[in-house]
């Protein structure tokens, strides 16, 4: 009998490297094949027209489930048959899995950072400034304040969005939710324990953007995290440190939504190490 797969697919809109190089994939893949998976994890670049026919396309032909990317986080929602709770109060979804022939959006965005978190801090009781109010941020932000974050302030350009955000982590957690606009350089309060760039500043190719952020406010008892994987050591990153403070690189979020991505799939707890090491190879970092 011919060798069969399970094909998992990534719907995209753009990449910041050739798709060729696409880090998930080159992750995920190096996953399965360490654990002898017998799946793949292809890129597939669809257009926002195109959403629900490829959607329809994957459930017909049986596939595990797939990631979608920047634009279709918050259309795919409704081509899909279901939200896991974490989706339905983000409002986004990265990960669809198909659950007994019906395909389930879940948001692992935010799980991946807060387990990345924990190798440096418990987030229970902490307090945390997030930069952003876009996709990511919104994952960081209530995945954050569900694992028990005391107080969320949310730093961004436009204050509909920004307020649309705090009013999230208000109504639906437990944490305290504050909006400041970043109509100036932000200086970080004394009190914060965990400092997040959530927007795309720094991202390759702007290698060299930098946060409207006064360095000076930033402490070493901090935590200051990037959620950019491209490049590892963002300017942010490389800042905070020259300052003391402890930092978290994009690629511990971006291996921990692969891993619980994976589990969900194939039910394989898979080995972080192996993705992590896959995404250092292809960064050079």
């Amino acid at each position: 009998m011919p060798e069969t797969h399970n094909f998992l697919s990534q719907l995209v809109g753009s990449f910041a490297v050739p798709a060729a190089e696409n880090p998930t994939v080159a992750m995920v893949e190096a996953a399965f094949a360490h654990h002898g998976i017998d799946a793949r994890y292809i890129n597939c670049e669809v257009a926002p027209a195109d959403l629900g026919a490829a959607v329809r396309g994957a459930k017909a032909m049986g596939w595990l489930g797939f990631n979608c990317s920047i634009p279709h986080k918050i259309a795919v929602i409704a081509h899909l048959d279901s939200l896991a709770e974490s989706a339905a109060t983000i409002g986004a979804v990265n990960c669809v899995v198909r659950r007994q022939g019906r395909l389930v959006g879940e948001n692992t965005d935010g799980k991946g950072f807060v387990e990345s978190l924990r190798t440096l801090a418990d987030p229970k009781g902490k307090t945390f400034i997030v930069f952003g109010a876009g996709g990511a941020a919104r994952a960081v932000a209530v995945e954050s304040a569900l694992a028990g974050a005391s107080a969320i302030t949310i730093v961004n350009r436009d204050p509909a969005r920004g307020r649309e955000l705090v009013a999230l982590i208000n109504d639906k957690t437990p944490a305290r939710g504050d909006f400041v606009a970043w109509d100036k350089t932000y200086r970080a309060a004394e009190d914060a324990d965990i400092l997040i760039n959530a927007t795309s500043i720094g991202l390759f190719p702007d290698v060299e953007g930098r946060l409207d952020l006064d360095l000076a406010s930033l402490r070493p008892a901090m935590i200051v995290a990037d959620v950019i994987p491209n490049p590892p050591r963002t300017l942010l990153i490389r800042e905070a440190q020259a300052r003391g403070c402890r930092t978290l690189d994009g690629l511990g979020m971006l291996v921990n939504q692969g891993v619980i991505g994976v589990k969900h799939w194939t039910g394989v707890d898979v080995e972080p190490g192996v993705m992590r090491r896959r995404l250092v190879a292809l960064f050079g970092a």
